[in-house]
């Protein structure tokens, strides 16, 4: 369990508490979560529930074969969605190196990888966080969320809540914080080539 806290909430301890937590049970019940992230808020939910991630992408306007990202509190949580043995050897130092923090790879997706997910591509886009919030949350979940900038397609990403709250209004769940420091949304990498897809 994350040791990091923020605003009101308080970490969910036992089972009974994580149970009765509003956002927990937001989550399995497939409502969309918005939440601070490095740089923007984002919004996600469980990536393993297929109509949730397809409200996700309708209220985004966003299309199915772009895929998603999803962001995790520690790589043992994405291990169902990736791949591990057909990441390319010389390439996991830098991979690895480069969590927690605001960098996205494209790893080779699991065979348990839904194409909600991943879209029209052979790879998936994850992230091990370092926002405390997000840690917190994914670790409440004990699994990662998606995570897409909390805006509509063609817009600028919101940063606040309120931003966030003039888009989205009562629609979603909303996870107090604030964002990071970052000035802009994770580098995008293909795990393989260490080509940059989005700088």
């Amino acid at each position: 369990m994350s040791e990091f806290h923020s605003g009101n909430a308080k970490p969910a301890t036992s089972k009974d508490e994580r149970d009765n937590d509003p956002i927990v049970r937001a989550f399995h019940e497939g409502k969309l979560l918005v939440y601070p992230t490095e740089a923007v808020m984002g919004i996600g939910c469980d990536p393993d529930n297929e109509e949730a991630v397809n409200a996700l992408l309708k209220i985004k306007q966003r299309s199915v074969k772009k895929g998603v990202i999803l962001i995790a509190a520690n790589y043992s949580q994405l291990l169902p969605y990736v791949d591990d043995n057909a990441i390319r050897p010389d390439r996991r130092t830098d991979i690895f190196s480069s969590w927690p923090g605001p960098n996205t790879w494209l790893l080779p997706k699991s065979a348990a990888a839904a194409q909600w997910v991943t879209g029209q591509h052979d790879k998936i886009a994850v992230r091990v966080t370092n926002h405390p919030v997000v840690v917190e949350l994914c670790n409440k979940l004990g699994k990662p969320l998606v995570s897409t900038s909390a805006n509509l397609t063609g817009h600028p990403p919101t940063k606040t809540i309120n931003e966030a709250k003039a888009v989205f209004a009562d629609s979603v769940t909303y996870v107090e914080g604030e964002v990071g420091n970052a000035t802009k949304p994770s580098v995008i990498r293909d795990g393989d080539s260490a080509e940059v897809i989005r700088a």
